[in-house]
């Protein structure tokens, strides 16, 4: 049986954000809070050199799909309860 990779996709809007590093700090505690609690790969793919903009992706593998979109969904409700007016949209896509 083949196996199953599913990404989720956030895009974040940072509002409050007057520098990289402040930008970065709320990017770095998200992804290491993700990492840690869902046991998912997670990297920002985007608007690294942005002050108020990032866009991160969490990846996971399994055998079989309704347990990766079990959890990705978990990672959106958890990136909804960090980010609250913050998150701007996600997208959920498999393989």
């Amino acid at each position: 049986m083949p196996a199953t990779v599913g990404v989720v996709t956030v895009e974040i809007r940072v509002e409050d954000s007057h520098s990289l590093k402040e930008k970065r700090h709320v990017v770095k505690s998200l992804v290491e809070r993700l990492k840690s609690r869902f046991n998912v790969a997670v990297a920002e793919i985007d608007g690294q050199e942005t002050w108020q903009w990032s866009v991160i992706a969490a990846v996971t593998v399994s055998a079989e799909r309704s347990h990766c979109e079990k959890m990705l969904r978990t990672v959106e409700d958890e990136c909804a309860a960090q980010l609250g007016g913050s998150l701007v949209r996600t997208d959920v896509e498999f393989w």
